[in-house]
């Protein structure tokens, strides 16, 4: 079983990525962003409490978004492995993660960052916001906004992992092909 936590900033290539990843090894793939929008729109007891927090304008607490991906690595009890994409985004976060998958039995292998320079993030963030329709794509500054976000709160994760032995990063500039192959020649050498 291979278990992967995605990171990067915004633009990064994480979900185009994350589904070459897994077709390749045949890994379930988690997108914190999905479990969010598929639980809020079904009306799930998980969806409804986050919502209950939305519309108070407040954050939705770690354990009712560890609860969404609990559940989800349980509807998959067949899944050679998981790719997390956009969980966790905090240290807290992480230790709640690695709490939860060491009582499954099936901890991190890797954390991979995909880094890239702020600049081309931001052309391919502006390009992306042309047709994806996301208002958060189509301003610079709200994008500028995001990186700094992840800069306070997720780029601390990488001195987490590398205390594990477990962060590696992957240049994410340059075509789709080539950082995919990357990104295999590092999961291969695990």
């Amino acid at each position: 079983m291979i278990n992967l936590v995605l990171f990067g900033k915004p633009g990064a290539g994480k979900g185009t990525q994350a589904a070459f990843l897994k077709e390749k090894y045949g890994l379930h793939h988690i997108s914190t962003g999905d479990l969010f929008r598929n639980n809020i729109q079904n009306k799930t007891p998980l969806g409804k409490l986050a919502q209950s927090y939305m519309d108070k304008g407040d954050l939705v607490p770690d354990q009712v978004t560890i609860d969404m991906l609990e559940q989800a690595v349980d509807e998959n009890p067949k899944a050679k492995g998981f790719i997390f994409d956009g969980f966790p985004r905090t240290k807290a976060q992480a230790q709640a993660l690695d709490i939860f998958l060491t009582r499954k039995k099936m901890p991190v292998n890797a954390t991979i960052a995909l880094e890239a320079d702020d600049d081309i993030l931001i052309e391919r963030l502006l390009n992306r916001g042309k047709t994806s329709g996301r208002v958060d794509d189509q301003n610079e500054e709200k994008i500028r906004n995001r990186f700094e976000e992840y800069n306070i709160k997720t780029a601390p994760l990488k001195d987490f992992y590398s205390a594990q032995q477990k962060f590696h990063s992957v240049n994410g500039i340059g075509s789709i092909e080539e950082i995919t192959m990357r990104l295999t020649h590092l999961i291969d050498s695990l």
